[in-house]
This record gives structure tokens, sequence and C-alpha cells, in this order.
């Protein structure tokens, strides 16, 4: 006679809880509760003992039920203000991104990348913004004058900038590369490698970046004794087509320059293709330096000589400010050091 076989059963094991969490942890629930919001008023003992047993138990936060407790979403947006294609194409872009994600991962916080390029974009993002589904705004690339800032402020939303907020009176918080310092070191070591009809491609004089670099060139020559020539300064978009066309410009106005700094590297390897094209060697006819040290300084032929920009310390630091909006602290600023990288272009 043969035995009869196991009764199948539909049930599945379920997932563990708070309550398993804290029994296993050996704490109060509430003592779990607070390491979930971010750890506050928890002793170092407690939050290992709970971190701990949410890595044993392999417990996921319950987003939803957790919203409606705190009121908050438990997300984090990383806003662009440039079209779509910037992203895919500008590396300085997806190099933020990593790094903002990588910081929010530490608080299990995920990041939603949004873009908000144009009018039809923006309406979108600011509906969705509104109806709280993020607890603060990571914002990248604001240009003076765009309305985004303001559709923020309506929908009363913690934000934190990628670079100084040109325009804007009162105290708002940014995290920033030193780019006029930068700027000034660059032009600095071309000068001092004997250069003197130095020119610049700026970046767009609506943004931080390209008003604060075009700053630092001017001071430098000034600091050197050299007169201003505007016809030594052109403006491109942050594109490698914007700096191609913006050396051909000036190669046209100025074609005895023997060096130019580039506001970024992006830009710099178009300016790079057109010196090629008029038969210009790089660095014996013309010296280039970039700015940023994205992966396309090292990509370049020649490596560019740049300006490197801090971008994990710049992802960290806007976290943390943003984090600390959300949870009702005072806005800050922070400004971080750049390093000149001296390689091949110059």
């Amino acid at each position: 006679m043969t035995e009869p076989a196991p009764r199948r059963t539909n049930r599945t094991k379920r997932p563990p809880t708070i309550h398993d969490v804290a029994a296993e942890a050996g704490v109060s629930r509430g003592t779990v509760s607070r390491v979930l919001q971010g750890g506050h008023n928890v002793s170092p003992a407690a939050l290992e003992s709970v971190n701990a047993a949410i890595r044993k138990l392999g417990y996921v936060v319950n987003r939803a039920a957790r919203s409606l407790v705190t009121q908050r979403s438990g997300s984090v947006a990383f806003l662009l203000t440039e079209p779509q294609e910037r992203f895919f194409e500008d590396p300085n872009f997806t190099t933020l991104l990593r790094g903002c994600t990588t910081a929010l991962a530490e608080h299990d916080i995920p990041l939603i990348l949004m873009t908000a390029g144009n009018e039809p974009e923006r309406r979108r993002v600011t509906r969705y913004l509104a109806a709280g589904h993020v607890d603060g705004v990571l914002l990248v690339s604001s240009h003076s004058g765009n309305p985004m800032l303001e559709h923020l402020r309506e929908a009363e939303l913690p934000v934190v900038f990628c670079g100084k907020p040109l325009g804007q009176r009162g105290r708002i918080p940014y995290v920033a590369a030193d780019d006029r310092e930068g700027a000034k070191d660059m032009v600095r070591h071309l000068l001092d490698t004997g250069r003197r009809r130095v020119a610049t491609i700026a970046g767009p004089q609506d943004t931080p970046g390209g008003v604060e670099r075009l700053y630092g060139y001017r001071e430098v020559l000034q600091e050197y004794g050299i007169p201003v020539d505007e016809g030594l300064i052109a403006v491109g978009d942050y594109s490698r087509a914007g700096g191609e066309a913006a050396m051909v410009e000036l190669l046209q106005r100025v074609p005895d320059l023997d060096a130019v700094f580039v506001a970024s590297d992006l830009m710099a390897t178009g300016a790079l293709a057109a010196l090629d094209r008029a038969g210009r060697s790089v660095p014996g006819d013309v010296a280039v330096g970039g700015f940023d040290d994205s992966p396309a300084a090292l990509a370049a032929r020649p490596p560019l000589t740049t300006i490197r920009q801090p971008w994990d310390r710049i992802s960290e630091q806007m976290v943390r400010l943003l984090l600390a909006r959300i949870a009702g602290e005072e806005p800050a600023t922070v400004i971080l050091p750049t390093e000149l990288i001296v390689r091949d272009s110059a």
C-alpha cells in the first residue's frame, strides 16, 4: 500500500514584518521605526542590531504604508532642466546622477530621473512634483530665468541646486565647485607655459559655470598685465558641436592665438576637431585646456589638460543638504575646491 502524497498548499511564506525585525534585533517596534525613518535618537548599538536584523530577514520597507504615517513619499527627484538629448551627450550629468543615486541608496531612498527642457515638460513635471510624489528635488543645470524654480517654490518642495543659482535672492541651498578659482588655475597654467594669445570658449552666460569661469579668465589676464581682448572670447553651449563652432569663430577672428581655455571638456573635444581640421597641432601650435575632468578628457586626442571637479563630493553634499532641508533644517551652501590635471594638450 502506497503512502498518500503530501497535500500541496498554495500558501507561501509571508514576508518579514517590522515586528519580526524588532524581535530579531531585541528592540522595540518604535526603535525599528526610528531607524527606518533615518536613525534619529537611536543608539549606535541599536542601529547596528536593527540593520543586521533587516539584512538577515530580508525585510523590505512597505513604502506605501510608511508614507501614510510620515506624510512623505520616501523618494527624491533628480531634475535636469536641459533637453533629454543633453543627458546622454554630456557625461557630467550621468556621473552626477550615479553619485546621487549611490549617496541616497545609503538612506534607502530611490532617485527619480526627470527632465524639463521645454514648457510642456515643465508643466508635466510640475504636476507630478506638486502631487507629492517626491520629498525633495536635486536641481541640475538651471539657467537664470528658468521658471522651474518658481514652480518648485509654489509646490513648497525642498530644493538643492547643483551650481550657484543665478539671479536668486535669499538663502538657496546649493553645492558647487569653485568655478572661478578653477578657471584661474587653468589660465595661469597656460600663461606659465609661455603662451600670450590665450583665448577662451566660455559656457552659456545664463549658467553659473559659464559666468564664473569667464570671470576667472578675465581676472588672470589682468593679474598678468595682459589687456583683455574681446575678440579672444567666444561663447558655446557646453556641447561638442558648440565648442567646434566657437573654435572656428576664434580662428577666423584671431588666427595667431596660441592657447584656448575651454569651459567644458565636451566643448574642448569639439575645439580639438576644429583645430585639427585647420591644420593646427596641439599643443605645438595651440595649447588647449578644458574643465570638468570628465571621461571626455581622457578619450580626447591628445588627452586633455583640464580642471577636475570633485563629482563624488558634489553628489554626496547635494544629498546631505537635501535630506537636511527635508528634515526642516535651515538652507546651507557648499563650495568645493577644484584641481588642475595636466596632460598632453597643454
